[in-house]
């Protein structure tokens, strides 16, 4: 499962990079190296604009940076707290479960980060690892959302979950899922709002892009969700003594 990562670029260098326009409105969450859930994400989407009346432009679409929390909380749930448990949808099984098979037709994004971690189990302890592309550019996972009302007075609470699938190549010697990365060529399909069918794009990422990412042993510090700054990426030797410890209850 993908349950942490790390997202420390503003809304502006996204949406250079995702070819977007930056509509957090200066409610974006600042640098984050410990991304857990249920915090503020930033994400990229594409709708059809609306004028004032709230009537969409159908000849054309928009896309965007936005703030979500992460944990979706299906629009049918009685209490917001579901989304807490709802951080992941398998993308074996997200068509057909009810808490994201709407989403997935009608509501997806992508979210953007700068890796992800990942715990590998060895003995009884379990070691942390950073996924990260080596160059620096921003790992697309493929995402859904829901927006969910506690009443019809109360303010839209916009969430998403991050797709996850079978590990791939090296990826597989820490773990057996991993997050459903997107290459660029895939960005607009997915993001398509009049394209409800993307199964094509629901399998497991390539090798290619699977041997492309850095696979980092980093600190146990971030088991706790308390710890939060770029030291946090470095890697650490673990040839020289480094070694793992059991996980704080907060991963």
């Amino acid at each position: 499962m993908c349950g942490r990562y790390a997202s420390s670029k503003d809304p502006g260098k996204l949406a250079a990079e995702f070819a977007a326009l930056d509509a957090t409105g200066g409610a974006a969450p600042g640098a984050d190296f410990n991304v857990a859930p249920t915090k503020r994400v930033l994400t990229v989407v594409q709708r059809h604009p609306q004028d004032e009346t709230g009537e969409a432009d159908l000849e054309r679409t928009e896309r965007s940076i936005r703030v979500m929390r992460w944990g979706l909380v299906p629009f049918w749930a009685k209490d917001k707290s579901i989304g807490s448990r709802m951080i992941n949808a398998k993308s074996e099984t997200v068509t057909s479960k009810p808490a994201f098979r709407s989403s997935i037709k009608r509501y997806r994004c992508l979210v953007p980060a700068d890796g992800w971690y990942e715990w590998k189990r060895e003995g009884a302890a379990k070691q942390p690892y950073f996924m990260t592309p080596p160059d620096g550019s921003s790992l697309a996972m493929a995402g859904i959302y829901s927006t969910w009302r506690e009443n019809d007075e109360a303010e839209p609470l916009v969430t998403c979950s991050v797709l996850t699938a079978a590990a791939v190549g090296p990826l597989t010697d820490v773990h057996d899922r991993m997050p459903l990365l997107l290459p660029q060529r895939a960005w607009s399909q997915w993001l398509d709002p009049d394209q409800p069918d993307v199964s094509d794009l629901l399998a497991p990422p390539s090798l290619e892009i699977a041997e492309s990412l850095e696979v980092r042993p980093v600190s146990t510090a971030v088991n706790s969700v308390r710890n939060n700054g770029v030291e946090l990426l470095d890697r650490v030797s673990l040839d020289a003594g480094e070694k793992a410890v059991g996980l704080d209850r907060e991963k």
